[in-house]
């Protein structure tokens, strides 16, 4: 199987299950984020933890430490969130922030990947493209997975008014 195939499939099957399970794509953009995060300033210190329970053995390696880091925020948000979009525009403004976040968490994991595998992986076109456009996922998720956040607010608000009547 070509790696141009791994990367596609990587990258749609995330889209996909977004759509058909109507997660509210913006959150799980922003829970790659944050596992982003967890992983440039948590990871260092809970390799360190989890060796000193086990020095003699090396249970768990950096790398899979720091991918547990960026998928469990990821892969919580989406069960929470499952069902979560309501509406038919709505179903269909989700694929904006579900290929922004499926993106995003393609070109954070897989250098993270062991080096064979992630070698085998960047060298590849698609890699070569969505490696060029890294800025332009993140900027571009970042304001569409807001924009959503904000029009599902402004709809709860309308409808606690009518709630109260």
């Amino acid at each position: 199987m070509s790696y141009d195939v791994i990367l596609l499939a990587a990258l749609a099957i995330p889209v996909l299950l977004f759509l058909i399970l109507r997660v509210n794509a913006a959150m799980v953009f922003l829970s790659v984020c944050l596992g982003a995060v967890l992983v440039d300033h948590v990871a260092g210190d809970a390799d360190l933890i989890v060796n000193s329970f086990s020095p003699t053995t090396n249970s768990l390696s950096q790398t899979t430490i720091e991918l547990l880091l960026l998928l469990v925020p990821t892969v919580l948000t989406a069960v929470i969130m499952a069902f979560s979009v309501q509406g038919r525009m709505r179903v269909f403004l989700n694929i904006f922030p579900a290929a922004a976040s499926s993106i995003l968490l393609v070109l954070l994991a897989v250098p993270m990947l062991p080096r064979s595998l992630a070698f085998n992986l960047m060298t590849q076109d698609v890699w070569r493209i969505l490696s060029n456009a890294e800025a332009l996922v993140i900027g571009a998720g970042a304001l569409v997975s807001l924009f959503f956040l904000w029009t599902q607010r402004r709809n709860f608000r309308a409808q606690e008014k009518h709630g109260k009547h």
